[in-house]
């Protein structure tokens, strides 16, 4: 059973089942491992290059973060989208990622605050870039897409890590990671990443007026208002003409 994209070999070394996790997780977080696509351990294990045990580790691992199921009589495959689940999902994260920004000001020093003028600056040149050149039903092309949600995922890690609280981070890794991987099964309106991003950036405003408390309200008024866009949203179908390609490195 062939996957429906190429995926990058695993590296020989150390960690060999952690590397063999994270890039199994990035192919479906990027969308290069779909939807109900099933995750056969000896296709995964023949691509990536290395043994079955690490495989079946990390299917069993992906299965714990609700990225993969296990279905009856087909073995693993990548977790469907479920509005009722996501919009679940999103009235927890909604209270952490405002915690997360909330202890992220007290640690937000000049590099930090660098990296994240990065981020929001990368966001708007690429929905800039992507202005009149749309043509999918809500609003972007599929790479305009993958990008939009690169970005929003390394905003977020990045307010995540800021806020040096591992137990925070081990909580919310996990729902962001199905967060962002809802949003490529799913249409979303055409305005729906520059709200994003103009919700981002009072996010950043408020860290850099240093005020904790207004950091966390903009955090959970984000996602408050991005579980409400999720709800109304429709599934994508799958592109059958997309082409069979190598996957390049995340940067999420």
């Amino acid at each position: 059973m062939r996957l429906p994209y190429a995926l990058d070999r695993v590296a020989p070394g150390a960690r060999l089942a952690e590397r063999t996790y994270e890039t199994i997780k990035s192919a479906i977080l990027t969308n290069r491992l779909p939807p109900g696509t099933a995750l056969s351990v000896p296709e995964l294990a023949r691509q990536l290059g290395v043994s079955r045990s690490p495989v079946r580790e990390a299917v069993q691992r992906l299965i714990y973060d609700g990225l993969a199921t296990h279905a009856p009589n087909r073995g693993a495959e990548v977790s469907t989208v479920d509005i009722e689940d996501l919009r679940q999902l999103y009235v927890v994260r909604e209270q952490l990622e405002g915690l997360a920004a909330q202890l992220a000001t007290a640690h937000l020093d000049p590099d930090s605050l660098d990296e994240l003028r990065a981020i929001l600056a990368e966001h708007e040149r690429v929905l800039a870039e992507g202005a009149g050149g749309a043509d999918g039903a809500d609003g972007a092309n599929g790479a305009d897409i993958e990008a939009h949600i690169d970005l929003d995922r390394r905003f977020h890690r990045t307010l995540r890590e800021l806020a040096r609280n591992p137990h925070l981070n081990a909580a919310l890794e996990p729902i962001a990671g199905r967060s962002h991987f809802a949003l490529h099964s799913l249409w979303r309106s055409a305005d729906a990443p520059r709200l994003a991003l103009d919700e981002h950036q009072h996010i950043l405003d408020a860290m850099i007026a240093g005020d904790p408390e207004a950091a966390g309200e903009a955090a959970r008024r984000h996602i408050a208002r991005l579980r409400v866009r999720l709800s109304q949203a429709r599934p994508r179908s799958p592109d059958p003409a997309r082409p069979r390609r190598r996957s390049r490195a995340s940067a999420g």
